[in-house]
């Protein structure tokens, strides 16, 4: 590893794979982990506070600030997904209470706390709906010149989950994502097309498993938990890194091939609401010569991801 750690925010919503990437981010020696921010998504706000410092327990964190966010959308009403995280986000596991506490301020204020606090500019990582960003840029805007980049778990540019164009993350809040869009730094969205692609096989999921140490021990469990594909032995599933492939990617960022290309998320009510609408035409279309160019932000989309070496990474990670 060389030169200094990259200094980063992780703003979550901690079930299963937010977890993942709390585990990874804590034990990667190039990433320095100032604050963890905390919103409504997978489960209601205040679980998701549990489970983010019962994580930072298990994997032996240092003293990193836990902030409580939105409890809702900035519009919608809240929607969880504990049809996939389970009932208390972390697959109904049984994990004890934390010891830890939250931070005595709301999660806003301790990202513009942290933000302008570190001494070199902090990459943001949201792996949740994006309620929190949004306030933030909203409300403190001068965050923006400590703000390295922003690399974002959402959107899609084929096939959505939460609807069949829409990814959960966006469609939960697409204002909030909307508001992302336009924050005036450099955005890297690692969206379904590499999220979904990044699984680790069942041979090492029983590993985790079975290991001695809590941290990795518990990185075995969700993993197992939410299998992703069949093994390719074809002996048990294996279970899907999800968003710990976003911090992966700020790691080493060589691992995700992106283009730069114009995003935009679809507000209008209906059946295309929370859609990315990536625009991967050579030229300008018949809508842009007869209407106008629309405004859309230039975001590096995650096209392709190589999986082995993501995989390999975080287990590396993770296993110490």
């Amino acid at each position: 590893m060389t030169g200094q750690p990259i200094p980063v925010i992780i703003d979550c919503d901690t079930g299963v794979d937010d977890a993942l990437a709390l585990l990874f981010a804590v034990r990667h020696p190039g990433l320095d982990l100032r604050a963890v921010t905390c919103v409504a998504g997978n489960t209601d706000v205040d679980g998701v506070v549990r489970n983010t410092l019962t994580v930072l327990e298990a994997a032996g964190a240092g003293d990193i600030p836990v902030g409580r966010g939105a409890e809702r959308p900035l519009i919608e009403p809240a929607r969880s997904a504990r049809h996939v995280h389970g009932l208390d986000g972390m697959g109904d596991l049984g994990l004890p209470a934390p010891n830890r506490n939250p931070a005595d301020v709301d999660a806003v204020t301790l990202l513009r706390r942290e933000i302008l606090a570190s001494p070199r500019p902090v990459t943001l990582i949201p792996t949740a709906p994006l309620t929190n960003i949004a306030l933030l840029l909203r409300t403190h805007p001068e965050v923006t010149r400590n703000i390295e980049r922003i690399v974002f778990m959402g959107g899609a540019v084929a096939t959505g989950n939460a609807t069949p164009v829409a990814e959960f993350n966006v469609w939960h809040d697409p204002e909030a994502a909307a508001v992302l869009l336009t924050a005036g730094v450099p955005i890297t969205m690692y969206g379904l097309d590499v999220f979904q692609r990044v699984v680790v096989p069942g041979a090492d999921v029983r590993r985790l498993q079975a290991s001695a140490e809590p941290g990795a021990r518990l990185a075995g469990r969700l993993l197992a938990h939410r299998p992703a594909a069949p093994d390719p032995d074809g002996d048990d599933p294996a279970g899907g890194l999800g968003d710990a492939g976003a911090v992966c990617a700020v790691a080493d960022p060589a691992g995700l091939t992106t283009q730069r290309l114009p995003v935009e998320v679809s507000l209008a009510p209906g059946p295309s609401r929370g859609q990315t609408i990536v625009d991967r035409r050579p030229r300008p279309g018949e809508s842009e010569i007869h209407e106008g160019a629309r405004e859309q932000a230039l975001v590096d989309v995650g096209l392709d991801v190589d999986v082995e070496r993501y995989v390999k990474l975080w287990l590396a990670t993770v296993e110490g």
